[in-house]
């Protein structure tokens, strides 16, 4: 989630729906400046004893946040807390539970992507290694119990914790146990939006399953491949879901501004301090009348923070956010930005996969996406045919994309190899999360400690 810092930028106050509305156009970019973003996050675990790790105690989450300073990372203190650091390769912060996310830098190619994970990965082992920690890929907590994890000490954190249940019953599980691979990719103009908009949301159940990697909870399988996915069913619908509007006519930056001012409010952030306002209604923010801050309309960065608290499958800010893949390791980590980027970023296969799923109701898209977390590549697409079939038609659009987008690395390497985890499991037919259950009922005689050696970083 957002780490929220005071800024010198400018923040005027918002005084006409076009503002709101400008932040999406002025998301807008030519080709040649289309960048990669990559978020991954991860479970950390103090090794002598598999325990998730408080903040404060020696060799706990502030440390690891220090130690992490001689990389050249700079911290981001909430009051005198720190709570994130930024950097060249973007910004690292703490979700919820103590989950450890990089939220990677605008990059031009998958090369510098993967890069930037491996070195990420490299600075938390060696840090990770001095203080006893280790971290481990997966999608959601494979043995711990809410009860078991500790909070972080960040403001907006505890407003979410208790509204969260008030609005769903597996709210506090997705803050607190589960971990995502995210891409941030750009447009170049709103019809650009909205048809990469309208491709990803309705393959984002695709790339749900081809990332399955959840099947455990609290030591035992939970009859899901991706519990994580699953658990956005019953979070809060009111900021949740596929967006049946995405695909309906007239759909554009207004429509979803419109639906951002109907998702209601969290917070708002005044003076380095988190309001409480979870539950009301940012129109009365724009109207002056919002029962927390009477008579004061919101500034720019109200907005923007508003926007950073729906949850939809797919979520635009000035940019869009592809949201449906279980946490993983290094190579799973490139390999979800390589998918998204492979049919989005190059015409003919961003028309190619609009081709594929134009005819899909919403209905069937619906329905895809309640099956997937528990069927993975056995759930029927769509178009009647089992996932696994339609993934491996997706997979080699996404393969010609990136071969066609001809970025090259030194050794003369195109970014179509990143895929190869995918392949991987379209041809066996077999997610990370079936592997892990087969190892559960067989070598490790159903111990789920055996997950750390074989899911660590």
């Amino acid at each position: 989630m957002s780490t929220r810092a005071d800024s010198d930028k400018p923040d005027p106050v918002i005084e006409s729906r076009a503002q709101l509305i400008e932040v999406f156009a002025g998301g807008e970019k030519p080709r040649d400046k289309w960048r990669i973003g990559t978020e991954h996050e991860k479970f950390v675990y103090r090794k002598a004893n598999l325990r998730a790790p408080g903040y404060d105690e020696p060799g706990g989450i502030r440390d690891l946040l220090v130690g992490m300073e001689r990389f050249g990372w700079e911290p981001v203190f909430e009051g005198d807390t720190i709570i994130a650091l930024k950097g060249a390769d973007g910004g690292v912060s703490l979700e919820p539970a103590g989950q450890f996310e990089l939220s990677g830098a605008p990059l031009d190619n998958l090369h510098l992507t993967c890069c930037e994970t491996e070195r990420h990965l490299a600075e938390c082992k060696l840090v990770g290694d001095e203080l006893g920690l280790g971290f481990l890929g997966l999608g959601f907590w494979p043995d711990k119990s809410r009860e078991e994890l500790p909070i972080m000490p960040k403001g907006r954190y505890k407003i979410m914790l208790n509204h969260m249940p008030r609005v769903g019953q597996l709210g506090l599980d997705m803050m607190l146990r589960t971990c995502t691979i995210q891409t941030n990719l750009d447009y170049a103009s709103e019809a650009d939006m909205i048809k990469k908009f309208r491709v990803s949301l309705a393959l984002q159940p695709l790339a749900t399953a081809l990332f399955a990697n959840s099947p455990f909870s609290e030591g035992k399988p939970n009859s899901y491949l991706s519990y994580r996915s699953h658990i956005w069913t019953d979070t809060d619908p009111a900021r949740t879901g596929m967006l049946p509007f995405v695909f309906e006519d007239g759909f554009g930056y207004e429509r979803y501004a419109d639906y951002m001012l109907d998702v209601p409010m969290y917070f708002v952030y005044r003076d380095g301090q988190y309001i409480d306002a979870a539950g009301l209604d940012f129109k009365d923010f724009l109207n002056g009348t919002l029962e927390v801050l009477p008579g004061e309309k919101p500034r720019l960065s109200d907005w923007n923070d508003h926007l950073s608290t729906a949850f939809p499958e797919v979520r635009l800010k000035s940019f869009l956010e592809m949201r449906g893949a279980d946490g993983g390791r290094w190579r799973r980590i490139c390999a979800l930005p390589a998918f998204w980027v492979g049919l989005l970023y190059d015409q003919s296969a961003l028309d190619a996969a609009y081709d594929l799923i134009k005819g899909w109701s919403i209905e069937a898209q619906q329905k895809l996406r309640d099956d997937v977390p528990r069927l993975g590549l056995r759930a029927t697409a769509p178009d009647g045919r089992p996932v696994r079939d339609i993934a491996g038609d997706v997979l080699a659009i996404a393969t010609g994309g990136l071969r066609a987008r001809a970025r090259f690395n030194s050794a003369g390497d195109d970014e179509s190899g990143f895929l190869q985890p995918l392949r991987e499991i379209i041809l066996s037919g077999e997610t990370q999360a079936e592997r892990l259950l087969a190892l559960y009922h067989g070598r490790w005689a159903r111990d789920i400690r055996h997950i750390y050696d074989e899911m660590s970083y």
